[in-house]
């Protein structure tokens, strides 16, 4: 009977740290594409964004997403100063040989170690700062942002 109860809890516990009842969907638009997103941001005069994730396994990207990127005081700074780049490096969720090959060059590029990396670009296309997962909500990740602006 322990080694049941004993199974029945590593179970739950598997489930709930697989999962951590988090989504990665949100409604802002990510591109895939960083040379487009960059000559979008220079005629638009916005600054880019660009998540490097493994959105279905790397826990500190599903917090982030969840904590910062699902919230609408981040969508709205989005949608007025950024144009957002998501490079995915899933495990599950399948991708194009094409889109694996372009995110890894670019992470390869610029030297990308670990998930979530953020970049960010100015409005110029040059790289202006480097972050990550950060607690404290949407207000405060907005604020590490215009730091590097």
């Amino acid at each position: 009977m322990k080694q049941i109860s004993a199974l029945f809890v590593l179970f739950i516990f598997l489930f709930t740290s697989c999962n951590n009842g988090q989504s990665t969907s949100d409604a802002l638009n990510w591109e895939n594409n960083l040379d487009q997103a960059i000559q979008q941001a220079k005629k638009e005069n916005k600054a880019v964004l660009v998540n490097f994730t493994g959105s279905d396994w790397c826990i500190w990207c599903k917090r982030l997403s969840s904590e910062v990127f699902q919230q609408k005081e981040f969508k709205n700074y989005a949608d007025e100063n950024l144009v957002l780049v998501m490079l995915d490096f899933p495990k599950d969720k399948p991708q194009s040989a094409e889109t694996q090959s372009y995110n890894q060059n670019l992470a390869q590029k610029y030297g990308i170690q670990g998930f979530p990396t953020i970049l960010i670009f100015n409005s110029e296309g040059k790289l202006a700062g480097q972050t990550g997962y950060l607690p404290g909500g949407p207000q405060k990740y907005i604020e590490n942002i215009k730091s590097y602006l």
